[in-house]
């Protein structure tokens, strides 16, 4: 790797496994310090299995193998206390934070007119609240350090167009669009990048979620009306999904000072799915 981030530290939500453990394991490939934060718990209303706090161990082991340091942290984003104590508990071995990967996040299928107001709020908390609550909690450490730095929000391809079947998703996805775009004003004057990556299908076990294998796979008028909307125009690798390390190529781009004039920029990571 190009050390492009040698002396830099990251800090990464939702790093116990998928695209989070792969951004993890990349930003550490180029030089980066890592701490890695997750839920760690299956508190979720969601089908699939969230991380645990051994697969976070896990992620931190492979950060060390890449001979940079790491610390785990067990905290929910919508949690906001949880947060300012993995701020209190980094701030003498990480005195600075150069880079800020919000990539926790939840998934789930659904009709709009079918979403129950608990699951709607839930997506919300977590995918919209808990970014902010994110932000809020690590953004100041970058602040301080005086050097600038790079926000990287994770947000999705249903955050610019929306897809069918992911209403509550999409709208908070929606949301991360436009909070980044405000971040990216506010926070120029002190040389910090905010951008999100929006990526198409990813071999995660968000978007394998088996609760809408309807809207993935058959000829029905939901598989026709999904696939329409959401099916990537570039060949996919077997399996017809990327691989979490393709989003972590962007994320460690926005990172770096390969991309110092970028700011406020959506850059969807997804085989042509916004071509459709």
């Amino acid at each position: 790797m190009s050390q492009r981030l040698a002396g830099k530290t990251a800090l990464i939500t939702g790093a116990a496994h998928g695209q989070g453990r792969a951004h993890c394991v990349r930003l550490a490939a180029e030089g980066a310090d890592v701490i890695a934060v997750d839920l760690c718990a299956q508190t979720l209303d969601v089908a699939y299995p969230l991380g645990s706090w051994e697969r976070l161990r896990e992620t931190v082991a492979l950060v060390e193998a890449e001979g940079r340091r790491g610390f785990a942290a067990k905290a929910d984003i919508r949690d906001r206390d949880a947060l300012a104590a993995v701020v209190a508990d980094t701030e003498a071995e990480f005195p600075t934070l150069d880079i800020l990967v919000a990539n926790a996040g939840m998934g789930g299928y659904g009709r709009v007119l079918e979403t129950p107001i608990e699951r709607w709020q839930q997506i919300m908390d977590v995918n919209l609240t808990g970014t902010f609550n994110t932000i809020q909690a690590f953004a100041p450490r970058i602040v301080a350090g005086g050097n600038g730095g790079s926000i990287i929000i994770i947000s999705s391809v249903s955050g610019i167009k929306g897809l069918p079947f992911t209403g509550a998703y999409s709208a908070s996805k929606h949301g991360l669009q436009g909070l980044a775009a405000v971040l990216a004003q506010e926070l120029a004057e002190y040389s910090i990048r905010v951008n999100t990556v929006n990526p198409g299908p990813v071999a995660t076990p968000l978007t394998t979620d088996q609760t809408g294998p309807a809207l993935l796979q058959g000829d029905g008028p939901e598989a026709r009306l999904f696939l329409g909307s959401f099916a990537p125009m570039l060949p996919m690798p077997e399996g017809g999904f990327l691989d979490a390390t393709a989003i972590s190529d962007t994320v460690a781009w926005l990172a770096s000072d390969d991309s110092k004039w970028i700011t406020g920029l959506a850059v969807p990571v997804d085989g042509g799915v916004m071509v459709r």
